[in-house]
């Protein structure tokens, strides 16, 4: 089970780590600071996110048992769908477009919070999906958040030195990823 939690953490990383690509792209300061403050950010949402959308999905538990694995499939189906659609159809890398003018103090926080938050929005379907079968719920979101801090971490390190190329490649493998382990619940619930 580790292993499929860490191949779910890395692949709902991808955004963040897109994401955290454009921001060292485009930030002055992206250094250690900024790559720490950026990864806790991140981090700290993706960890939450999944436990949110588990939260919706137990209440509801008892009302789709019988279907619980083709919920679950669906669910990382349209995310991981939609993160390889975003990839292929989205023109420019997330990241480019916060190269706009620099922002400093309350606001530059909060367009920082927003991204994480809108980063992770998969991250709450995908707990609600989890929510149906059984899985260590804290450990999972613990290990999300902690790969996501790591990734975005890396990402504004990265973006400094590379740009934000990488950005499309990144949220194409993650989407690629979910879909994977969508079908592996589906099959393991249908075969086994």
């Amino acid at each position: 089970m580790i292993a499929t939690s860490l191949a779910l953490a890395f692949s709902l990383s991808m955004d963040s780590f897109a994401a955290a690509l454009g921001r060292g792209a485009c930030s002055r300061r992206a250094g250690l600071p900024e790559a720490v403050r950026v990864g806790a950010a991140f981090g700290a949402c993706q960890f939450a996110m999944p436990l949110v959308g588990w939260g919706v999905g137990i209440a509801f538990a008892s009302l789709v048992e019988s279907v619980d694995h083709w919920i679950a499939f669906g669910l990382l189906l349209a995310v991981g769908g939609a993160m390889l659609r975003n990839a292929i159809m989205g023109g420019e890398d997330e990241g480019a477009e916060d190269c706009g003018p620099v922002r400093s103090g309350r606001s530059e926080w909060l367009a920082l919070l927003t991204t994480a938050v809108a980063t992770s929005i998969d991250a709450a379907a995908v707990g609600a999906g989890l929510a149906l079968v059984d899985v260590d719920m804290v450990t999972t979101s613990a290990l999300i958040g902690a790969v996501t801090f790591a990734v975005a971490f890396g990402g504004v390190l990265i973006g400094r030195a590379a740009g934000a190329h990488l950005g499309r490649w990144a949220e194409m493998a993650g989407g690629v990823v979910l879909i994977g382990l969508g079908a592996k619940i589906l099959l393991e619930h249908t075969l086994g």
